[in-house]
C-alpha cells in the first residue's frame, strides 16, 4: 500500500427540476467520496477542477477545502460531500485533482479521473480518458 494515497470516487447526477434548456441552462450535482487509502493521516487542502461542455468551453475552478471543509483523514477514513456545476450544453466532462498535505508534511496530489455529466436524453459528445 502506499504510504500517501487517497482515492476518489464520483456519482454525478443531472439535476432536471434545476435545468432550463430553452435557456440552455443544465444542472448537475456530483457526489464525491474520498477515501484515505494510504498508510498515513492526511489532510484534504484544496481542489482544481476543470469543466468542459460539449462545445469545448472550459472553466478552470481552484479554492481551498470542498464544500468549507478540509476533512483529515486517518488511514482508511472516507469524506463524502456533493456539490454542482452548471453548463450550456447538456453534456461535458469534469476532472480535476485535490492537494492533500499528510502529517508528517509530504504534500500529494488525489487526481480525479474524468466523468462525464449528462443530461436526460443526451448523446455524449467526448470519449474520455
Amino acid at each position: 500500500m502506499p504510504k500517501y494515497q487517497f482515492t476518489c470516487e464520483v456519482e454525478p447526477q443531472y439535476l432536471r427540476e434545476q435545468s432550463s434548456p430553452s435557456e440552455h441552462s443544465y444542472a448537475f450535482a456530483y457526489t464525491i467520496t474520498i477515501t484515505n487509502t494510504g498508510e498515513v493521516a492526511a489532510q484534504l487542502i484544496s481542489r482544481h477542477w476543470v469543466i468542459t461542455d460539449d462545445q469545448d468551453r472550459a472553466e478552470e475552478v481552484k479554492g481551498l477545502g470542498v464544500v468549507g471543509n478540509q476533512p483529515l483523514l486517518q488511514p482508511g477514513e472516507s469524506f463524502q460531500y456533493t456539490s454542482g456545476t452548471r453548463l450550456a450544453t447538456p453534456s461535458g466532462t469534469m476532472h480535476g485533482s485535490f492537494f492533500c498535505v499528510a502529517e508528517d508534511g509530504e504534500r500529494f496530489d488525489c487526481p480525479v479521473v474524468a466523468f462525464e455529466l449528462l443530461a436526460e436524453g443526451a448523446l455524449p459528445t467526448r470519449t474520455l480518458h
